[in-house]
């Protein structure tokens, strides 16, 4: 997500669960090698749990700690 800029195309693909950057490689290369990761910004609480413990888009974008143990199967929804 840090190299994605406003009006880029992004293409998602739910059944697929994909998720697709319409950007040049090489202009993501550029982009790549001008990103600095931003300072903490949180000690404590929810934000540093969050930005430790969360997965990325491809995997579900959930806390790691849920993921231990046998999977479970998503729930019927009503």
């Amino acid at each position: 997500m840090a190299l994605v800029r406003d009006g880029d195309i992004i293409e998602l693909d739910v059944s697929a669960r994909r998720i697709n950057l319409h950007v040049p490689d090489a202009e993501l290369g550029r982009r790549r090698q001008a990103w600095r990761a931003p300072e903490d910004r949180f000690e404590r609480g929810y934000g540093w749990l969050f930005t430790r413990e969360c997965t990325q888009a491809n995997e579900g974008c959930d806390f790691k700690f849920l993921h231990a143990g046998k999977p479970m199967p998503e729930p019927d929804i009503f």
